[in-house]
Parts: structure tokens; sequence; C-alpha cells
């Protein structure tokens, strides 16, 4: 006699998350402490205890990323872990006189951000995961199918666990099943550039401070991850990357000190190296019926800024915003109108500062003379200006803009 077919297993949640990384956890647990009941999806395990070894994946979380990992819980159990703080950035160009040099205590902070690897983000935020009862984990698992079922999103796991949800969020990074699902079309450039990540031990104290030199290769950041460790990332032609890539430590190491301009003295690499290729990435539209991209799965931008994560922080804080606040007047999730409202919170800010990090690579790419010079004069005009350097400060430390409630500042 032969057997029957296994009934999938089937349930219902308010909404599904694809990628369980620092956007999607992020989401998950920004919706699940509102009541709202989630699955969340990732097919890779996180380590949620991290050991002595640096990551070589940072990021340079600003104050607003910052407020939106309190608000969902997981920014103590973060900081326990490992977090380090700047608090100031020095920026200088290889090929002229410019330079300028930003400090928190400018802007009545105590505080630029912190330098935090990725993997410990993870860790923290699904540390936090279990203390929401209304957020079920399905990890390690792999979406095998996506559909439409009338008003609902309907996603087999390779398991045959089969979900159902108003709204569906991709936040699995730049290769989105979600989005390919959804057939949303996707604008990209590649930078014709790799960024190299290492882990540095300089001779001289990094002086709790972000340093950034433009070449007109790319820049290269020096990061401070512990009080005696920089992460560093140059940025560079790829054709260049890999040649630096090929070096032997000792060599990649001298060829560091003078694309850094020797600024910290003799380096000792203390990790092996990795290099990333950069390609600016930007999703036509964020949203469909029943349907959202979050994080790399709308947008990536070049690392000069480091502003990467935090954009991806600022959709997820905006999302379970706009969501919360659709329960509230008893809103469909998955409405378009509901989610049209995120993205013209988003996109628009989005792109703006990929143009914006573009418009950058491409001018400190310069080397002609009278561009070096308007450079220069640009960054010594705006040091010695105060109001203009402090807001350019707001700005890149999450003070300023149209930010989610849960971004914003305290008020006083």
């Amino acid at each position: 006699m032969a057997r029957k077919p296994k009934t999938p297993r089937t349930s219902e949640f308010d909404v599904i998350i694809i990628g369980g990384g620092m956007v999607g956890a992020t989401i998950a647990t920004g919706l699940g402490k509102a009541g709202i009941r989630c699955a969340l999806v990732e097919k890779n395990p996180p380590d949620l205890n991290p050991g002595d070894d640096i990551s070589l994946r940072v990021s340079a979380i600003t104050l607003a990323s910052q407020r939106i990992l309190t608000h969902v819980g997981a920014w103590p159990m973060i900081e326990h872990m490992r977090a380090k703080p700047f608090t100031e950035m020095q920026v200088w160009d290889q090929e002229g006189f410019g330079a300028i040099h930003f400090d928190c205590a400018d802007v009545g902070e105590p505080v630029m951000g912190h330098i935090i690897e990725n993997n410990i983000i993870v860790a923290g935020l699904w540390k936090t995961l279990p203390t929401c009862a209304d957020i079920t984990t399905y990890c390690p698992a792999e979406v095998e199918n996506i559909e439409r079922d009338d008003e609902k999103m309907r996603v087999t796991l390779s398991n045959s666990v089969v979900l159902n949800a108003d709204l569906l969020i991709g936040a699995e990074g730049a290769n989105s099943i979600v989005r390919d699902f959804a057939g949303i079309e996707l604008k990209v450039s590649d930078y014709q550039q790799s960024a190299i990540a290492a882990n540095i031990k300089p001779e001289q104290w990094h002086r709790d401070t972000a340093w950034q030199r433009f070449t007109p290769t790319g820049p290269i950041a020096f990061l401070p991850i512990t009080d005696e460790l920089c992460s560093i990332v140059w940025s560079n032609d790829t054709a260049r990357a890999e040649e630096i890539m090929a070096l032997d430590d000792d060599e990649f190491c001298k060829q560091l000190y003078a694309a850094f301009d020797g600024r910290l003295g003799l380096l000792e690499l203390v990790s092996e190296r990795a290099a990333f290729p950069l390609i600016k990435r930007h999703a036509v539209e964020y949203v469909q019926p029943g349907l959202a991209l979050a994080g790399d799965a709308a947008h990536t931008v070049h690392p000069l800024a480091g502003q990467g994560v935090n954009l991806g922080l600022a959709d997820a804080a905006v999302l379970i915003e706009e969501l919360v606040r659709a329960r509230a007047a008893r809103r469909p999730l998955g409405d378009l109108a509901v989610l049209r409202r995120y993205q013209r919170r988003r996109k628009g800010d989005n792109l703006l500062m990929q143009n914006a990090m573009s418009a950058f690579k491409h001018l400190f790419g310069s080397t002609l003379p009278p561009v070096s010079l308007a450079r220069s004069l640009g960054m010594g005009l705006t040091n010695h200006l105060p109001p203009a350097k402090n807001l350019i400060n707001r700005y890149a430390m999450g003070l300023e803009g149209d930010l989610a409630n849960m971004a914003k500042p305290p008020v006083s």
C-alpha cells in the first residue's frame, strides 16, 4: 500500500524575515518586542560566543545605530563582548595639503561612535531574540520556494516547513532571493575596486581615533578595534589590490606604512588578509504588495565613509516604525500604502549617500593639479569653519536627519 505524502507543516505569522544578519535580526527584535509575530529564517547559524580573535569584517557604528540597537535590547550584550569607542577622526589627502579633524567634544558627545565586529553585533542580536515570545527562528534553514497566495506570502523551507504571512521582508544581503523572486530591477555599478581588510598592530597608540587618508587609488582607513589594534580597510583599484594581496607579510606592512604616510609608526600584521570587491547596487523599488527589501538587499555603498551598516540599520528602524504604526491603525502589514511610506523615507537618503560616496571616490581619485588644489582648499576651509564642520560631524554621528524615533537622541 502506497504511503500518503506528508502534509507540509504550516505556520502562520504576521511577518516573515529572510536573513538573520544585522539588519534582519534587528527588524525581528524590533517587531517582536512590539507584539508582531515574526518568523526569522537564516541558513547559517551565528556564533553566539565570538572568541578573542578579531574578525576582519567590522563596522563603524554611529550614535543613531547605537540607539537603534539599544532600543531592541542588543546593545548591552554587544558592549559586553567587544565594542571600541572612538572620539576623534582625522582625514587627509595624499595629493594635497587638505585635512579635517573631527572631535566628539565639539558637538557635546562623549564618543563619535564605536568600531565593532559584524559577528559581535549579530551575536548580541541573536542573544536578544529568545526574550521575544513573538519571534520564531528557523536556523539553519534555506528557502526552497516563495509564492503569493491570495493576499498572503508563502515561503517553503528546505525541511518542508511552510510559512504564511501578510508581509515578506528580504534582508539577506546583496544576493537577495526575495528581490529575485519579486523581479525587482537592480541598478549595478562596479567600482572596479577591492577593499583589503586586515588587523594591524601599530607602533604608536591610535589615540582612540579613526584615521582616513584619501589616495588616488582609493581611501585607506585605520579604525581602532582594541586598545592596541586597528582594523584596516584599504581600497584599491582591483589590479593593484591583487598585487598587494600577493605580497608577503613584511612587504605588505611596508607598503601599507607608505600608503598611510607612517602616521602610526611601524606596522605589524596580526591577522590574515582578505579582499572584497566593491560594487554599488540599488534596487529600483524597495517594496511591492506584501514584500519589502532592507539593508544590502536594497542597496550597497562604497565603504569610504563606513555607512553601509548604518544605512541598513536606519532601514530597519523606519520599517519597524511604519509597521508598528500600521498595526496600531489596524491596517494590513503588507498594504502597499504602508510599505511605500517606508520606501519614501529611506530610498532618497540611501540614494543620496550612494551618490555622495561615488562623487567622493571620483573627486579624490583625480590627480589633476587644479582638482587637488580645490580639494585641499575645500577641506581646509571646512576645517576652519566650526558651524559647517560640526554639521557634517553631527550627520556622520547620526545626530541629524530624518531619523526614526528609536534612532533619535533622547529629549532633554
